[in-house]
């Protein structure tokens, strides 16, 4: 038995535009970088076990009448702040209700 597969046939993630989308999404992090700095209010607040075992924190955050943000937080602080509260986040630390 033979099979014959035209030229200009793509399968699954070979395909350029699939491969481009799948990497986007599979390296997209919620975790503030070390050298971050941004100061916003929290628009909302949820949690989730994303791998099945850990459980995460997370907060969306609007900057400067920008479009909400999900930033992932600490289990402390997100449970020190509620909706409405301010948060900043200062280069080389870590984000604090301010």
């Amino acid at each position: 038995m033979t099979f014959v597969i035209p030229e200009n046939a793509t399968c699954g993630p070979a395909s350029p535009t699939a491969d481009s989308r799948r990497l986007s999404s599979m390296f997209k992090t919620h975790k503030a970088g070390r050298d971050d700095a941004w100061e916003g209010v929290i628009v909302n607040k949820s949690r989730g076990m994303l791998d099945g075992s850990n459980m995460y924190h997370f907060v969306e955050i609007r900057i400067a009448d920008d479009e909400p943000t999900k930033v992932r937080i600490s289990r402390r602080l997100w449970k020190s702040v509620a909706v409405g509260d301010r948060i900043i986040k200062r280069p080389g630390a870590d984000p604090v209700k301010g």
